[in-house]
């Protein structure tokens, strides 16, 4: 659908939304059945129809030329697209649809065509495909003959091309999902489609054939190429995921964008969803150490760090406007929350001052943030700004891009004639600023290019912004003067290059008139456009500027068709203009004359001179500079205080400035002032305020820093490392810079030249290093040290425990990481049900276990970004008695040696064991490695602590009945059909083994050297009698005692006595 001309722009987001157009498609939003969501209304005032207007003429109704047409079928289509060819053009397209909320999709749908600027309409089912469901509507911006359809996805995917604005269409399959199309804006055949799945895809035949460009771009972070600015027609910007997972700016021609041939313009990761390409800029968000970094490149030069006030400290940044070589942005600054800051650069986009603070913030209907700012079409420099004060929003205008605001004065009278006492600052007039998201209303407020110095807007009188009291208000004279036109909420538009305006109320009830008003909204004329009154759903102007033709789509009733009258007003025209109809007018800001360094003198129709102006109307400017004064001028980094004069603010030093130059050279150093960009004054005080030449200083190096480039402490050994160096004062070009990484390699520079985009490195080892900078010149020095950890990513952890471990005794765990050279790990201990970990840089830990029964440990193990984790149970007792199992050889051949082999085997020796003694009085851990052996635990009845003798005496019976089942050979198991596995006793030990492998690599494992003795086997207590200790000790304390017995052949036993 047809857009107002020069709009208050929607913000093109550097931390989130999209600044660009995406083709030209018909927008859902305004053609909707009545019944769906409007904003809360003011109660009419006056006739339920038109309300009251300024000064009515004529009693008598009278009537435009009008048709009606009803797209019979379509009762139940509740969402409609219209396209206007215009250029003169007869044709109309509609696209009406039945979207099934519950569904999400559309289910049907119904195209029509009109070649007689929507007298008649053709419905085009069976030229789609009867079955064919269509979902949206493309048109080629350059060539509107060059018509897009989209099916709806639910159903196939398909496209439908066609090259005579309509009339017939060819249909071509698709493998992947269109979410949305941008046309390139000067080559009609080429066009870029973004996919459901996030994949770019490029045409170079209007659709029929497509080519995946690449797999993982951000959404609406994809733009084409700007003639005079890229080398290539057809390269692409894009905002991708590369390989490693970062977020990276990335060009590439349409045909040739393979891995290779891909370019990275910015070397380092950016943000998400950051990327805006508009005009003559480029811009990129990075956030480093917790604070968003904005870099912009302009005319495709090396990007720049964008430079706003240094405590700013942004949330959010948005780029309003980039028109006349000059940025306009809104920024969220560290302590506001729905207010934005606006910022105005110089011409590089650099360097931002101040324009106004605290402008009025909202969410659209698809969550993207709009900026309270609207830019006036046809008259550079003029903007207005809602601004919160004191919990009140007002309106404010400027007339020098922002760098002096003032309220707007309200009208002496009201639309009545009565007197409006108004006096400012305390009472002015304040305007509803933003645009309708839906093409087919006027919106609160429109202006033109073809019509400079017109504007309309809805809004009120008094102290603050209202949404309740609102009428509608026009100026005349850019801003200047205003009147009031209407009480109530009305729709207009302009016709013939503004010399007519169309008011239709903005309205749930039906209704039947229009209002028309030739003498810039001082009176108006009824008109009906249709005999029975019409629930309006939107209207739609002729984008050609010559006709006057407008199309008004909705129902008679809620459940009827919709219906299409065309309006044409050629009738009120009564003939063409001729010189005697025009007038000039010339453009001032509150009585001066001189705005954005002019005088101009524009030509426009006479009010009341009801002619229409032609094809070759021209506005006629005339123009001529103003002597420079104080108001044309700014600067980066001054302050305009109270007698209008400039100073640095208290952070800013004006030598900074001049880092870039070395002794020998010259630079501009700024007076405070700098004149604003596009304003054309001379003479007068641009002498006096222009930077001076002067020689640069020598400075000694001051400031260093060093930092990533992604603000990051942490990197993974083998890959690349890159480390920025800062300086904040000192001659760049003079001044040698040297980089120790602390791994024994340094590098040097002769000045700063070659470190602006960073300087990689590769650590080939895990640890900590010190980093240290060192600048010098002949005037001083200074050091700057980051301490960098490089770590090997952990892929694996393994907690080694014992199985059974004594209750309030020491036990030592140990976490096992694969690769064993990580760098510096930090390790999370769990015990129990406990919620806060045990934190420690060391890999083992002693804990003392005050609880019998299962306990659990879980350990974390963190590595930069990565973080493992294992988890073992302990069983946990007073006392228990252990035995060293081993196995016939046939078991070895059958072992994988893996953890859960070893599970499943001890859990079949258990059963083979248990023959009428309880389950959880046994326990068998099998060991890792080859040959298979494995440790039996029986363990004391469970809570048999308080009658501790008796169960000792148990716990010995149940050791000798396994004991002789054991020496008996008795037990044994079937691992498969035909395998029998027998069970020995081996070697008693009280140390309970641990498992500390998780492989058949593991370097941990214990080799056992077995003692056999025939029909003999020494069982140990962990609490034996006091005269036994005694006889075997003597006077040495009864603790921790051990014997080692040596045997022949370099055998030995150890018997191990725990506490007693």
């Amino acid at each position: 659908g047809a857009a107002p001309a020069r709009p208050r722009r929607r913000a093109a987001r550097i931390r989130r939304g999209g600044g660009e157009e995406r083709g030209e498609e018909g927008a859902e939003a305004g053609a909707r059945r009545r019944g769906g969501q409007r904003g809360a209304r003011a109660q009419p005032r006056g006739p339920p129809e038109e309300g009251r207007a300024a000064r009515l003429r004529g009693a008598e109704e009278l009537r435009l030329g009008s048709t009606t047409f009803a797209l019979t079928g379509d009762a139940a289509h509740n969402q409609a697209m219209v396209h206007w060819s215009g250029h003169n053009s007869s044709v109309i397209l509609i696209l009406t649809k039945l979207y099934d909320f519950n569904l999400g999709s559309v289910t049907e749908s119904s195209l029509w065509r009109s070649t007689d600027y929507g007298t008649t309409y053709e419905k085009l089912n069976d030229k789609v495909g009867l079955k064919t469901v269509l979902s949206y509507l493309y048109v080629s911006p350059t060539n509107k003959r060059k018509i897009m359809l989209l099916s709806d996805p639910e159903i196939e995917s398909s496209i439908l091309i066609s090259s005579d604005e309509g009339a017939t269409y060819q249909k071509y399959r698709l493998n992947f999902y269109i979410q949305s199309l941008l046309f390139h804006p000067k080559q009609e055949e080429w066009i870029l489609a973004y996919s459901l799945d996030q994949k770019l895809y490029s045409s170079m035949d209007f659709g029929r054939k497509w080519q995946l460009m690449h797999e993982r771009v951000t959404p609406n972070r994809f733009y084409w190429s700007v003639t005079g600015l890229d080398k290539e027609p057809d390269l692409v910007h894009m905002e991708a995921r590369t390989a490693d997972g970062h977020t990276h700016y990335l060009t590439c021609r349409i045909q040739e964008c393979s891995e290779t041939k891909r370019s990275g313009p910015f070397s380092r990761s950016i943000d998400v969803s950051s990327l805006v390409v508009q005009d003559e800029y480029i811009f990129i968000q990075v956030t480093a150490g917790g604070r968003a970094n904005y870099y912009v490149s302009y005319r495709r030069e090396p990007f720049a760090q964008i430079k706003l006030p240094k405590y700013s400290l942004p949330k959010d940044m948005h780029i309003i406007s980039t028109d006349e070589n000059q940025v306009f942005a809104a920024v969220q600054e560290w302590n506001q929350n729905d207010t934005y800051n606006l910022y105005i650069s110089d011409t590089r986009g650099v360097y931002f001052t101040l324009a106004l603070e605290n402008v009025k913030s909202s969410r659209g209907l698809e969550g993207n943030i709009i900026i309270d700012l609207y830019e006036v079409a046809g008259i550079k420099g003029i903007f207005l700004a809602n601004r919160k004060i004191d919990d009140q929003i007002k309106t404010f205008i400027t007339y020098n891009k922002g760098r002096d605001w003032r309220l707007l004065q309200a009208p002496d009278t009201d639309v009545r004639g009565d007197p409006i006492v108004c006096q400012l600052p305390f009472c002015s007039l304040h305007l509803h600023l933003q645009l309708s998201e839906n093409p087919y209303t006027s919106g609160s407020i429109s202006s033109k290019e073809t019509a400079p110095g017109l504007l309309v807007a809805t809004g009120n009188i008094g102290s603050e912004l209202s949404y309740t009291d609102v009428g509608v208000f026009i100026s005349a004279d850019g801003g200047n003067s205003w009147r009031q036109i209407f009480e109530e909420e009305y729709n207009v538009w302009f016709l013939d290059w503004g010399g007519a305006l169309v008011a239709m109320k903005h309205t749930s009830v039906p209704i039947r008139h229009m209002w028309v008003s030739f003498d810039e909204g001082r009176s108006w004329s009824r008109y009906s456009f249709t005999s029975t009154p019409l629930f309006v759903d939107g209207s739609l102007v002729d984008p050609g500027i010559e006709t006057q033709i407008m199309t008004v789509f909705g129902h008679f009733s809620l459940r009827s068709e919709w219906q299409l009258v065309k309006v044409d007003y050629k009738s009120v025209f009564s003939r063409r203009c001729n010189k005697d109809d025009y007038q000039t007018w010339h453009l001032h800001n509150q009585g001066e004359p001189c705005v954005m360094g002019e005088r101009k003198i524009y030509k426009k129709r006479k009010p009341g001179a009801q002619c229409s102006l032609g094809r070759d109307y021209s506005k006629t400017v005339v123009s001529e500079p103003c002597v420079c004064g104080q108001g044309d001028f700014d600067d980066y980094g001054y302050e305009r205080h109270s007698n209008n004069q400039c100073v640095p603010a208290f952070w800013f030093s004006p030598s900074s400035l001049s880092k870039d130059c070395s002794i020998g050279q010259s630079y501009l150093n700024s007076t405070g002032y700098r004149r604003i960009v596009s304003n054309n004054c001379t003479d007068g005080l641009r002498e006096k305020y222009m930077a001076k030449m002067e020689k640069c200083p020598g400075k000694a190096p001051r400031g260093l820093h060093i930092l990533t480039t992604d603000g990051k402490l942490v990197t993974e050994q083998g890959h690349n490392a890159t480390f920025v160096i800062l300086m904040e004062e000192g001659d760049l070009q003079r001044t040698n810079i040297q980089l120790d990484f602390g791994d024994g390699i340094a590098v040097s520079y002769a000045n700063f030249s070659p470190v602006e985009d960073g300087i990689r490195h590769v650590y080939k080892s895990a640890g900590i290093f010190q980093v240290t900078a060192y600048a010098e010149n002949s005037l001083g020095s200074d050091t700057a040290v980051l301490f960098l950890h490089v770590v090997c990513p952990v892929e694996h952890v393994h907690l080694s425990v014992p199985f059974v471990a004594i209750r309030n005794k020491d036990v030592n765990i140990t976490a096992v990481v694969w690769p064993s050279q990580a760098g510096t790990l930090t390790y999370f201990w769990w015990f129990g049900n406990s919620t806060k970990p045990l934190i420690t840089l060391e890999s083992s830990i002693s804990y003392i276990f005050a609880v019998e029964g299962m306990n659990t440990v879980t350990v974390q193990v963190a590595a930069g970004s990565t973080l493992i984790q294992d988890t073992k149970e302990i069983a946990v007792h007073e006392y228990f008695q252990s035995q060293l199992l081993s196995f016939s050889p046939n078991l070895d051949y059958h072992n994988p040696d893996i953890p859960e082999w070893r599970q499943d085997i001890g859990k079949v020796i258990k059963r083979a064991l248990v023959t009428g003694i309880p389950d959880e009085q046994i326990l068998v851990a099998v060991f890792p490695g080859l040959p298979t052996s494995a440790e039996l635990f029986i363990l004391p009845h469970k809570n048999t602590t308080e009658r501790r003798k008796s169960s000792e005496a148990d716990l010995e019976q149940v050791v000798e009945i396994v004991f002789n089942a054991l020496n008996q050979n008795l037990v044994q198991f079937e691992l498969k059909p035909g395998v029998e596995v027998i069970v020995y006793v081996t070697q008693l030990t009280l140390a309970p083994l641990v498992d500390s492998s998780t492989g058949h690599s593991s370097s941990a494992m214990l080799m056992l050297l077995s003692v056999v003795f025939v029909g003999l086997a020494v069982f140990l207590v962990y609490k034996f009698k006091s005269a036994a200790i005694s006889h075997l000790v003597g006077d040495s304390k009864p603790e921790n005692f051990m014997l080692s017995i040596k045997m022949p052949l370099g055998i030995c036993a150890e018997i191990f006595f725990a506490r007693c």
